[in-house]
């Protein structure tokens, strides 16, 4: 009996993403699943971001009914037992048999039928996952119960304190919204004729939340005319601000520079992305007519320095995005923040370099570390006396007084002189974002 396609296909992503450090979005919304029908694409889906959120209760699981460690595994075998782990613990709608029997499927169809044995045994002893009886009180039971590395959990607990890390966690754990950022009203009305239904967004006037169909396969979206982005990335490109010469210093994959296009049609606008097939895909997703796309290293851009707007959305560890790439929080080690902060200091400087007198940079990520955001501005400032420091709350202010922000709680989107969301606290991805301005 061969495997379904939608756990053929989640078996063959979740190997990509073990082998290859592929991202499973990415992958989930390639070719390779266009012959899928909705259900099965629905299915692979749940199935592929199921895994990658709750590995660690799944390894665990496991490791207490292996008499194998687990390092030693092939990525083959040890995929096809976590995939069957999860329908088995986590969902209620499937037969543990069915999922059982699939996963021996798998692993003859990766060709380690000699495996399939010890597969259908360790699975055999699989039982359903008990409800946490009590609620963590300490970082490490938050780490735990919510499937996060311990590390980071503490991170957050020192940071945000342990009652914020908690929603952090629990938000990570869910299928997040899709927002869409809606430029013209009348889009609506034909979405809605795809079987797309919309409510407003939670903090911005132009945003909407897909409640219902697939955004992805409307016309509208095959043409460029609605942009699927969260509402805190749309709210770091509103920052930005209107101008006559723009900058886009890490644009790909495009949705604030569509975003800042939206908001300055006459404006000229340069978007710049190192790698050129990254660059490709931007103009491809970026149709407006006043924005070039360059083919550039950020460090080093051939600009002048006379842009008035600039917006330096730097390379990142990605913390505040752990709900739409799990996968990122079983990657990330704490030293890869110290080389990330190096990274970012030297982009921002570089961004600095293109901005003009009186102009406005706003620096973000889509970081919840300290290291990444307000440490980076701090060492900036520290060495660059022509800069000054513009309160992030005056910024959301006059971007309310505009009709841009629907949100009334102002208060809770600030940190100190920066804007911060933080998901579960927020109702979207975690972002940071502080804005300069040369004097």
């Amino acid at each position: 009996m061969a495997a379904s396609p939608a756990r053929a296909a989640a078996f063959d992503i979740l190997a990509r993403v073990e082998r290859e450090g592929a991202y499973a979005t990415e992958l989930l919304h390639s070719r390779s699943l266009e012959t899928l029908d909705e259900r099965d694409r629905g299915l692979a889906t749940e199935l592929v971001m199921g895994v990658l959120r709750w590995r660690s209760r799944i390894d665990g699981a496991i490791a207490a009914a292996s008499w194998q460690k687990l390092a030693k595994l092939d990525v083959e075998v040890l995929t096809a037992l976590r995939l069957a782990v999860y329908q088995v613990q986590f969902l209620e709608r499937i037969p543990a048999r069915a999922a059982v029997n699939e996963s021996v499927e798998l692993v003859k169809r990766a060709r380690k039928a000699s495996a399939s044995g010890y597969v259908n045994a360790v699975l055999r002893k699989i039982k359903k996952a008990a409800a946490p009886s009590v609620q963590p009180q300490t970082p490490n039971e938050l780490a735990d119960v919510h499937a996060h590395p311990a590390w980071l959990v503490d991170r957050w607990v020192r940071e945000f304190g342990f009652e914020a890390a908690a929603k952090i966690c629990g938000y990570d754990q869910q299928v997040p919204t899709t927002a869409i950022r809606l430029d013209d009203a009348e889009l609506e009305q034909e979405m809605s004729r795809e079987s797309v239904e919309l409510a407003a967004g939670a903090l911005l006037t132009r945003a909407r939340r897909v409640t219902a169909g697939d955004v992805t396969r409307t016309r509208a979206f095959r043409e460029g005319r609605v942009q699927v982005q969260d509402e805190a990335s749309q709210l770091v490109a509103l920052l930005v601000g209107r101008g006559e010469r723009l900058l886009d210093c890490c644009a790909a994959p495009g949705g604030k520079t569509a975003a800042l296009a939206a908001r300055n049609p006459t404006a000229s606008i340069i978007a710049a992305e190192l790698h050129p097939h990254r660059a490709r895909l931007l103009r491809q997703r970026v149709g407006a007519p006043n924005v070039k796309v360059l083919a550039a290293d950020a460090n080093a851009l051939p600009l002048a320095s006379d842009f008035d707007r600039v917006l330096a959305d730097v390379p990142c560890s990605g913390t505040g995005t752990l709900a739409r790439n799990p996968e990122i929080k079983w990657r990330l080690k704490p030293d890869d923040l110290r080389d990330l902060h190096a990274r970012q200091v030297a982009i921002l400087n570089a961004a600095l370099d293109r901005l003009g007198r009186g102009g406005k940079l706003v620096y973000s990520t889509c970081s919840l570390e300290r290291a990444e955001d307000e440490d980076v501005i701090a060492e900036v400032l520290s060495a660059r006396t022509e800069l000054r420091l513009l309160p992030a709350r005056a910024e959301l202010e006059a971007l309310r007084a505009e009709g841009e922000i629907a949100s009334a709680d102002i208060d809770s989107l600030v940190r100190g002189d920066f804007l911060r969301t933080l998901p579960g606290v927020h109702p979207c991805d975690g972002f940071f974002a502080a804005v300069l301005t040369r004097v």
